[in-house]
């Protein structure tokens, strides 16, 4: 089998890509590179994973691409809140006319897709934990245009697209970009630095922290199982206040320091966490990397490249 992954060389994608090759699928990434790491790029040329230069807006570039392709995962978006309340009309250009290419192109061409949403389009919750029937409210046009791009995949679901959403909460995991980092990958550079993480709030606010190997897994799943038309959340389903995520990281990294704080960031939910009973059920996914883990393999990593 073989899968195409937009946005490739980005974090979630390359990692997915890595992962995937490594399972035995045939993998292809597909780019622009415009907001590439050279650390996803080298870890594509290790790992032997072919890299197409290539924008979801060309609808040529999508489909040449695609001869040869069983499942696209679609995982190339623009993905800061704090950017997107800046320059909206920038996000709703790649991430929903991107997105629209993209399932056109996979109807036509009768190619299954899995489109990797965010937690993001839910908003502030009305109720946690959070479940996929959830009312979507979103608060920033990051979010809005993630949504935005589920009513497009939705669309084309209505013309024969086969597809499952997957809705990820807050990922973390090694070749996270600096200049567009979750909260974790910014209390690395941080801690690297010996300083003390900083804190945008009171620190009692609440998320649901994944790895993206689990992300991976979740994605290979998705591909694997004979599912269609479903949206999943992918997360743990634990919640952690972000001041005892900092404890944690400054605890791991054997360095006394206390975090500081700041003001709260336009556009950031309070509380968040996920509902994974549907995809349990649906697709047997049950994540394995507790994050004490995970954030212990990051302090080790620094910046060296990991198989």
């Amino acid at each position: 089998m073989k899968v195409l992954i937009t946005g490739g060389a980005g974090f979630i994608g390359h990692n997915t890509a890595v992962y995937l090759k490594n399972q035995g699928y045939e993998v292809a990434a597909f780019d622009n590179l415009k907001r590439a790491t050279g650390y996803a790029v080298e870890r594509l040329k290790m790992h032997r994973v072919p890299l197409i230069k290539g924008d979801i807006l060309s609808l040529r570039a999508l489909k040449k691409a695609l001869a040869g392709v069983d499942v696209v995962v679609h995982a190339a978006a623009y993905i800061s809140v704090e950017e997107s309340l800046k320059k909206p009309a920038m996000y709703f250009r790649n991430n929903v006319a991107g997105t629209a290419n993209v399932a056109y192109a996979c109807m036509r061409e009768s190619v299954k897709l899995i489109y990797i949403s965010s937690a993001a389009v839910y908003g502030n919750p009305a109720h946690l934990p959070i479940s996929e029937s959830h009312p979507a409210n979103p608060i920033s046009p990051y979010g809005l245009s993630k949504l935005m791009g589920e009513e497009t995949v939705n669309f084309h679901a209505r013309r024969g697209l086969k597809h499952v959403t997957l809705r990820l909460f807050n990922v973390y995991g090694p070749g996270q970009s600096s200049s567009y980092a979750g909260v974790i990958t910014r209390f690395m550079e941080r801690i690297r630095a010996n300083k003390p993480p900083i804190i945008h709030g009171d620190g009692q606010q609440t998320r649901d922290f994944i790895h993206v190997y689990d992300v991976a897994e979740a994605i290979k799943l998705s591909v694997e199982k004979r599912l269609e038309n479903e949206t999943l959340n992918i997360a743990t389903g634990t919640p952690l206040t972000i001041r005892m995520l900092a404890e944690l990281t400054i605890n791991h990294a054997n360095l006394n320091l206390k975090p500081t704080f700041a003001k709260p960031r336009p556009g950031d939910i309070k509380h968040s966490y996920a509902d994974i009973s549907k995809a349990k059920r649906l697709l047997g996914f049950n994540p394995k990397i507790n994050l004490e883990q995970g954030l212990k393999e990051l302090l080790k990593l620094k910046t060296c490249l990991s198989s």
